[in-house]
């Protein structure tokens, strides 16, 4: 999504801006469709950049779930040997396009245990986003001494979109993802966690297009998500805008840095 706020105007109909952003690509994890369309804050620390100076102390290093590599990419010195790891189909080859030029081996994966490496092969693990942390897993590829850098979806992330689509979750949707409980699961494995940050951030969606492609690439937030299955509540949601502005909703993200003792 873009940073900077501003609203591009849209006179276009309901049915052509859903049909729009119902038939564009929703492979990798680049969200610049989304430009001038919707906002998000990002967080104080600066995951990229804060990823790119540990990879570059790095002899070996491992990106979990790195969706189309677009993050993993942007590393302006990747160590001598870096793989990262994908489920998604589309996603696995869209990152072995990006990442293969730059000495990155992409490894298809489904995202349960185990990882397909031998212990203590990597002496950096990072991941932007997982949708779920085997910590297990992660402190046995780790060399002693070896750390674990990822940001995280927070609890209750956008939960203002996925309540007005699904209505009010149960109480133990807004515990799940505590960042307390990734510290706790981190230490119970032998890891040291050596910073835990947490940042809620403002996001707004300006137009119902960007509603649909947003949840049409973020699958998780309303599970089986369709245009067809959702129609009178998007037309609800576009007359709001319309109407009242952006929709705003409620972003939150926690950054995790754990150590594997030497």
């Amino acid at each position: 999504m873009s940073t900077e706020p501003g609203r591009r105007p849209h006179p276009r109909t309901f049915d052509e801006l859903i049909a729009e952003a119902d038939a564009v690509s929703v492979d990798g994890w680049d969200f610049s469709w989304l430009d001038g369309r919707a906002t998000e804050e990002r967080p104080p620390w600066g995951y990229a950049r804060s990823m790119a100076e540990r990879m570059g102390r790095a002899t070996a290093a491992l990106d979990i779930q790195t969706g189309g590599g677009e993050v993993l990419a942007s590393v302006p010195e990747l160590p001598p040997l870096t793989v990262a790891t994908e489920a998604w189909p589309p996603n696995v080859a869209r990152a072995t396009t990006l990442l293969h030029p730059l000495g990155v081996a992409v490894v298809s994966d489904h995202n349960e245990p185990p990882l397909p490496f031998a212990d203590e092969a990597f002496d950096l693990v990072v991941s932007r986003h997982p949708v779920k942390v085997w910590w297990t897993e992660i402190a046995r590829v780790l060399r002693p001494g070896g750390r674990y850098f990822s940001q995280e979806v927070g609890p209750a992330s956008v939960f203002e979109l996925v309540e007005y689509f699904l209505g009010p979750l149960p109480p133990d949707s807004y515990t799940a993802r505590d960042p307390e409980l990734a510290r706790a699961a981190a230490q119970a494995v032998g890891l040291d966690v050596v910073d835990l940050r947490t940042a809620s951030l403002r996001t707004e969606f300006h137009d119902i297009g960007a509603v649909v492609y947003f949840l049409r690439k973020v699958i998780w937030m309303v599970p089986g998500f369709t245009v067809d299955g959702y129609r009178d509540r998007l037309a609800a949601l576009h007359r709001r805008i319309e109407t009242e502005g952006p929709f705003v909703a409620t972003t939150t993200r926690f950054l995790i840095e754990a150590v594997k003792p030497s």
